[in-house]
């Protein structure tokens, strides 16, 4: 079972980045769960998500312990590094959290989100270049069937956004 928080300032796509997380392994057969948490400052204030995703039945939302923490700004790696299980996972943003050490026992992804976001004219899409190289290291399933299925997402609603997947594909190949 994976145990995940997403988590960032308000308007870096944190609670989208969940969603889409969410949305995409249910689409691939996944059982989760989806809490989404903020501050009532909303855009520049802190937001997060926690997600548990698993092939068998979730008993209960909660977990004090994660596997894998998706962190967009130095905030997030100060608030919930020390909750990632030994061996866990950190996607750090390192467009914003630089020059600082992780914990040795954690597999830590260095993405500079917002640098490939804007190389793949996608000024938006830190956040899918993040989820990229997070669906990548856990692997919940292959990363051109998660691509495909964030195609599916934003075509649900309506947008046809290319430049999503390139964002994701980018992110993806610095998890390898």
């Amino acid at each position: 079972m994976h145990s995940i928080i997403c988590a960032g300032y308000g308007g870096q796509g944190v609670l989208t980045q969940g969603l889409i997380l969410a949305n995409v392994s249910m689409e691939a057969g996944k059982k989760l769960t989806w809490v989404p948490s903020y501050g009532s400052e909303m855009r520049g204030g802190t937001a997060s998500c926690r997600l548990r995703i698993s092939d068998d039945e979730i008993l209960n939302p909660y977990f004090s312990r994660m596997t894998t923490l998706i962190a967009m700004n130095n905030e997030s790696v100060d608030m919930f590094e020390s909750q990632i299980e030994e061996g866990g996972i950190l996607v750090a943003n390192t467009s914003i959290v630089r020059d600082r050490e992780f914990r040795p026992d954690l597999r830590v992804i260095r993405v500079p989100a917002t640098e490939i976001s804007q190389e793949k004219k996608n000024p938006r899409g830190a956040n899918i270049v993040m989820l990229g190289a997070s669906v990548a290291a856990m692997g919940i399933c292959p990363v051109e069937q998660f691509a495909d299925g964030i195609d599916a997402y934003f075509a649900k609603k309506g947008k046809n956004n290319p430049l999503n997947r390139e964002c994701f594909m980018a992110g993806a190949a610095l998890a390898g």
